[in-house]
């Protein structure tokens, strides 16, 4: 029954094929810059998987949603996507200093809450898209798969989070791509 649900909330929440298209001022190269460097911040601070696939969900979510995004604020949105992400999976988030800190003074602390206020908002408040480390524990599982098989299978979905073709997959075929 939770994987039914995880079914059915990855297709009320996919993501579009060629979802930068509407935008103006980001490219899919630049979202491929931001989601490197989201992921070597996320390295840095620690954080879970789910944290880092959290933030790219949301990034892509509100890249469709939002059309008129500057790329002066792409930064703002990918700091502020792994702020919203990390006090959602993770048991002792940085803190908003830290996420200032991390953009070398680039933005404020006013500026990230705002950002993410925009962002929840765009969401509809809703968080709640399954990730890819969702299935692949279970189908790792179901396959009785070697620790070392999953650990690879786990960077995989990381390179592929930075890969804009893919991110039209929902989170269930990007496992089994």
């Amino acid at each position: 029954d939770i994987y039914n649900y995880l079914f059915q909330l990855e297709d009320e929440q996919c993501i579009r094929e060629n979802h930068l298209d509407d935008q103006v001022e980001v490219y899919p190269k630049m979202r491929a810059v931001l989601i490197d460097w989201i992921n070597e911040v996320h390295f840095q601070f620690h954080l879970t998987p789910e944290t880092f696939q959290m933030t790219v969900a949301i990034i892509d979510r509100y890249l469709q949603e939002v059309k008129n995004t500057k790329r002066t604020h792409l930064q703002l949105v990918g700091v502020t996507a792994l702020f919203i992400a990390a006090k959602y999976e993770e048991l002792v988030p940085p803190s908003i200093a830290d996420f200032v800190y991390i953009t070398d003074d680039t933005y404020n602390s006013k500026q990230i809450v705002q950002m993410e206020l925009k962002i929840i908002k765009a969401l509809d408040c809703n968080l709640s898209r399954p990730l890819p480390i969702h299935f692949l524990r279970r189908f790792s599982k179901a396959a009785k798969v070697e620790d070392i098989h999953h650990a690879m299978a786990k960077y995989f979905l990381e390179l592929t989070s930075i890969e804009y073709d893919l991110a039209a997959y929902k989170p269930s075929e990007v496992i089994l791509e």
